[in-house]
């Protein structure tokens, strides 16, 4: 029940969730680059460490994959979303840290709350990670809120590090005039571009590898439609591979061919081929 194609092709899990999963991220060239800036930002306690990209280009599981990777003596701070007016952005803070704090205490005694936090984790020896993921929803007034907090420090250390993660329109928010003084901390930052065609057939024969297939159940032709109709961005390759398993599975085939791939796009099946051109050539 629920298998669907999986004992069909052979495979021990659904190798095209939409979920940001570390087990099955695809160690492209960029990806490989991102993961170490963002080592690079962590490890030389960059004040703020930047990466962006496009929706779905795996921005969140390249974070999730840093995260469990983060040696012991870190406090990691996670938030996503976070929206808001001053001091609301640093209620955020308080709540991902999980330091306690009254409501209704003013701007200046929640600063406090936090400072003093800071403080006794770096007097514990620990190192305190703010991460804030989709980061381009926060104003401008929250980002300079943000860059108040590297101000906090203890002689020649920071006692707080920030890792912004957003779409692309982060970086115009930081190249704004007004955020000179926010994007003269950037110590480190990165962009995730779509995958290239030879990118996108790699990305597919691994996440098939993974889940246990043989790697070659979408034919060269399919994969180069895929790439076609989603820009090379993961999450839409995704969803399209797998609805190409599911067509292959009740059309009883072994392959994902071109025509069932096809047969996705002109059924409508695939949702976002509907808002764009798909090329045949």
């Amino acid at each position: 029940m629920n298998e669907f194609y999986l004992s069909y092709f052979g495979l021990n899990q659904r190798p095209f969730t939409l979920l940001p999963d570390p087990e099955f991220l695809y160690w492209s060239d960029q990806h490989r680059r991102g993961y170490a800036v963002l080592e690079y930002g962590i490890m030389s306690r960059a004040p703020i460490t930047i990466l962006t990209g496009e929706i779905g280009a795996g921005k969140t599981t390249l974070l999730q994959k840093l995260l469990g990777q983060v040696e012991a003596g870190v406090t990691i701070g996670l938030i996503s979303n976070a929206q808001g007016n001053r001091g609301e952005i640093l209620q955020w803070v308080l709540n991902a840290l999980d330091v306690q704090f009254d409501q209704n205490a003013s701007y200046v005694q929640n600063f406090q709350k936090l400072q003093d936090f800071l403080v006794d984790e770096y007097a514990q020896g620990r190192r305190v990670i703010l991460v804030f993921d989709e980061a381009q929803n926060v104003s401008i007034e929250g980002l300079e809120e943000l860059r108040m907090l590297t101000n906090i420090n203890s002689n020649k250390d920071e006692l707080i590090q920030l890792i912004l993660v957003g779409q692309p329109e982060l970086r115009d928010l930081i190249r704004d005039p007004r955020m000179n003084q926010l994007a003269q901390r950037v110590a480190a930052s990165f962009h995730l571009n779509r995958m290239s065609k030879d990118g996108t057939q790699a990305y597919i024969e691994h996440r098939m590898r993974t889940a246990g297939g043989t790697g070659n159940e979408f034919t060269s032709e399919a994969a180069e439609l895929i790439f076609k109709a989603t820009n090379g961005v993961p999450r839409l390759i995704n969803q399209l591979c797998d609805f190409g398993l599911l067509y292959a599975w009740t059309d009883d085939s072994r392959e994902v061919e071109e025509r069932l791939i096809r047969s996705v796009l002109d059924d409508g099946t695939f949702f976002w081929a509907d808002s764009r051109p798909v090329e045949t050539e």
